[in-house]
């Protein structure tokens, strides 16, 4: 951490040039003395991204950001709050702190916060920035988290983990074993420390295997932001033995989407041939599963087992997406060249790709026409031609 970056004509600098092409500025070079143009470019490349990631940081005085990947892997403040709310008591420890806005929000729900982080130089600019933010009860530690907790008696109400991908895990689809911290490993040990366990993960991990990995889950949440999932939360508790609560959850700009169910619960689903009105489920429902859930709780129809799409003769309040359903056509390549030139497309459980259909069929993209190319209750392929709601 250079501390020179804190000094007032340098934060004055980064200020000014919050908006200025960074290329340009770099090929001017630095003019302080003890500041490089590279790190003026990193502090201000990401303050650009903390404007809308992490406000409460952008807009306090003499926060010191960390490198581009820390930055990225970091939770928003959006995400951070959602997982403070799951949880309260006196006492939290966050094993891989790591930038400290999960600790940050934690610490408005706890007494006081443990924020562990292995990365000596990420633990002191955590700190720092704790200071600027006036958080007084978060206490940092440096080093091995999972040591520090063997080596010390203090018990704790939550441990919070995010653990991260082995390097050789990279690109593979994983399990919380190829995870540092082992999660399952060390379940033993965490639930001498404390009751409850929040474990965030990547959304490419798999629901079903990771419930096999651990133990006493007692909710999943999955937590989506402008229809991207962006984590998976595990909450555990010692000695649960319940059924699983599974809450979706979508931020969007002016609303927020929420759908819950229970993991594993029978239900059925009813199917239909399209009617009125089509719902497409947001990235978060899709991700955590809740496809016959949605068509027994809110009473809409299934267009097909796989298509994860629905239908129905009366509007009503839906997760997603909702669309006039103007035509159903089957699919023809010729009749989509000859009568459909602009168009928005969606594919479900559909054998050629959306680059594969443009391609074939000429039409461009946007508009306001959107076309779902998908397979019916009849095992035929169509197309549904729709307007927004």
């Amino acid at each position: 951490m250079n501390t020179a970056i804190l000094h007032t004509d340098v934060q004055d600098f980064i200020i000014k040039n919050e908006q200025e092409d960074l290329t340009k500025l770099i090929l001017k070079g630095s003019p302080f003395k003890h500041v490089s143009v590279q790190e003026l470019a990193q502090q201000i490349a990401a303050k650009q991204k903390a404007a809308t990631k992490i406000p409460t940081w952008f807009a306090t005085e003499n926060c010191y950001y960390p490198p581009k990947i820390n930055l990225e892997q970091t939770s928003s403040e959006t995400t951070a709050k959602y997982k403070a709310s799951l949880v309260s008591g006196n006492s939290l420890i966050d094993l891989t702190g790591g930038f400290g806005i999960d600790s940050w929000a934690f610490s408005k729900k706890f007494t006081q916060v443990t924020h562990c982080e292995l990365n000596t130089e990420l633990a002191v600019i955590a700190q720092h920035n704790f200071k600027q933010l006036g958080c007084t009860t978060i206490s940092c530690t440096t080093g091995d988290s999972i040591a520090y907790l063997k080596s010390g008696t203090q018990k704790f109400d939550v441990i919070y983990v995010d653990p991260s991908r082995r390097n050789e895990a990279k690109g593979k689809v994983f399990l919380l074993k190829d995870c540092l911290p082992n999660v399952p490993e060390q379940l033993e040990l965490f639930f001498e420390k404390a009751e409850q366990i929040l474990i965030k993960n990547s959304p490419i991990l798999d629901i079903s295997n990771t419930i096999s990995e651990l133990k006493y889950v007692k909710e999943i949440h999955v937590v989506a932001v402008q229809n991207e999932v962006k984590e998976l939360l595990f909450l555990l508790e010692k000695n649960y033995t319940g059924a699983i609560g599974i809450q979706s959850i979508n931020y969007q700009k002016d609303t927020t989407q929420l759908f819950q169910f229970e993991f594993k619960t029978a239900v059925t689903a009813t199917y239909s041939l399209p009617k009125t009105y089509l719902y497409e489920p947001n990235a978060a429902i899709l991700k955590a599963g809740g496809f016959y859930a949605v068509s027994a709780q809110l009473q809409l129809d299934k267009l097909q087992q796989h298509a994860h799409l629905y239908t129905s003769d009366t509007l009503v309040a839906f997760p997603g997406r909702v669309f006039t359903i103007t035509q159903v056509v089957s699919y023809d390549k010729k009749w989509l060249k000859k009568y459909i030139k602009k168009a928005n497309i969606t594919t479900r459980n559909f054998p050629e790709s959306v680059a594969s259909i443009r391609k074939k069929t000429g039409i461009k993209d946007g508009g306001t026409l959107y076309l779902f190319f998908t397979t019916n209750l009849e095992n035929n392929l169509c197309v549904l031609v729709c307007t927004r709601l």
